[in-house]
């Protein structure tokens, strides 16, 4: 899993925008300053959701009343979060996920656009209410802010359909691999190449690409026999390609996302955290999983800093 986010930029195969392969969000929380961002709407979820009125009860009064919350979110994420294909409204798995959890609170989610290093210091100056934009959840961010746990991302290895080449990512040794430049995936995979020539045997062979879209058409061409990359970024793939690819394994050295509340506003945070439990109760949180073709993902508690 990669603990930062903030270098990589990559192509979606079904956008036009750009989008950030690592998973998770930069480590750091120097923002540097906010950008000033044009605001991209609030998406549909899957299903409506009905109020919970004891849930509903913890939202700050001054959030109640205004009816909204203001999500700041870096859109050139997709699947998690990106630019549909109206040119403006933010979209994605997170986007559904959160605006679900919102109506459980009795209020409409706003996202509005975003550089990613702007986000944590804009929900801590008051710009966002609070930021969702697969933030990894760790211990430098849990000094500044709430973070509730929604889901689970990690790396996750795709093959052509069929898996002709009987790819096994734990036995790849002497296998080309498509990987994406600047990803964790290429440090695991040079680890696991050393182990193979430590022992002896051929190494594995990356052939890295600037662009997630044409690691996954390598693949789909079989110029390589495997690709590896971020857990929602392969699920994608594989959804996008019609059938072309398969997921392989299982996902490994995974890591919680969080969302991102101000730290004086722990009944806010529990209050998101119990609207999650809510949709895993129902089953709407695995419904939103399975549009996005991630339900490997899912969680069944969602804790505040964890």
């Amino acid at each position: 899993m990669r603990p930062a986010r903030a270098s990589v930029v990559v192509t979606a195969l079904a956008v036009a925008s750009s989008l950030s392969l690592a998973a998770c969000g930069s480590d750091s929380l120097d923002s540097g300053g906010a950008k000033a961002s044009s605001a991209a709407g609030s998406a549909t979820a899957a299903a409506s959701q009905a109020v919970d009125q004891a849930l509903a009860a913890k939202v700050p009064a001054k959030i109640k009343q205004a009816g909204v919350l203001k999500v700041g979110s870096d859109a050139s994420y997709a699947p998690n979060e990106f630019i549909g294909d109206d040119g403006k409204t933010v979209t994605g798995m997170d986007v559904d996920l959160f605006t679900a959890a919102a109506q459980k609170l009795g209020l409409k989610a706003d996202f509005q656009n975003a550089e990613f290093p702007s986000i944590i210091l804009g929900v801590t100056s008051g710009k966002f209410d609070v930021g969702v934009s697969s933030f990894t959840i760790n211990d430098d961010r849990k000094q500044k802010v709430n973070m509730v746990q929604y889901f689970n991302a990690g790396t996750l290895w795709a093959v052509k359909k069929g898996n002709p080449k009987q790819v096994d990512p734990a036995k790849a040794c002497g296998l080309k691999v498509g990987v994406q430049k600047g990803t964790v995936q290429i440090d695991d995979l040079t680890a696991r190449s050393k182990k193979c020539t430590d022992g002896g045997q051929p190494a594995i062979t990356q052939i890295v690409e600037t662009e997630q879209s044409k690691v996954t058409a390598d693949l789909s061409s079989g110029k390589v026999d495997a690709m590896a990359a971020d857990s929602p970024i392969t699920n994608y793939a594989v959804k996008q390609t019609n059938g072309q690819l398969e997921k392989v394994g299982e996902l490994y050295d995974s890591a919680p996302y969080g969302i991102v509340v101000p730290k004086d506003q722990k009944d806010l945070a529990d209050a998101i955290g119990g609207a999650f439990a809510a949709l895993e109760k129902s089953g709407d949180y695995k419904k939103i999983l399975e549009k996005w073709n991630n339900a490997d993902g899912a969680v069944t508690e969602f804790p505040v800093n964890p």
